[in-house]
């Protein structure tokens, strides 16, 4: 299977925030790309079996991680790997687009807890 950015499908998010699903047709994971506009964040969570990526393909990531939150500066090309169990929220703190790949093994869903923001 081979994807191309500029020919995915984005779904928009209430908040200015943009979705490209890219798990059809995987069997061992879960993937998306996300495009998240400067001040928007994704939902704090724990990840109660995945495993989760991510990639930052452009931009800036702000990835506030553990309990207390820790914010964690990633870049272009920079990669986090999360264990399950761990509480985090991707934030665009930044002043551009934030274009970022994440991906969660094995391809479960409903499994996560919701947190408050960090």
């Amino acid at each position: 299977m081979i994807l191309r950015l500029e020919e995915l499908e984005w779904i928009e998010r209430d908040d200015g925030r943009r979705l490209a699903r890219l798990s059809e047709g995987m069997t061992h994971q879960r993937a998306n790309v996300w495009r998240l506009p400067p001040g928007t964040k994704g939902v704090r969570h724990l990840e109660q079996i995945q495993e989760e990526v991510f990639v930052v393909l452009e931009g800036r990531l702000t990835l506030m991680l553990g309990e207390p939150p820790e914010p964690n500066e990633l870049g272009r090309g920079d990669v986090a790997v999360v264990p399950p169990g761990t509480p985090l929220q991707v934030r665009n703190d930044g002043d551009s687009e934030l274009l970022l790949f994440i991906s969660g093994a094995p391809p479960v869903s409903g499994q996560a807890e919701y947190l408050e923001d960090a």
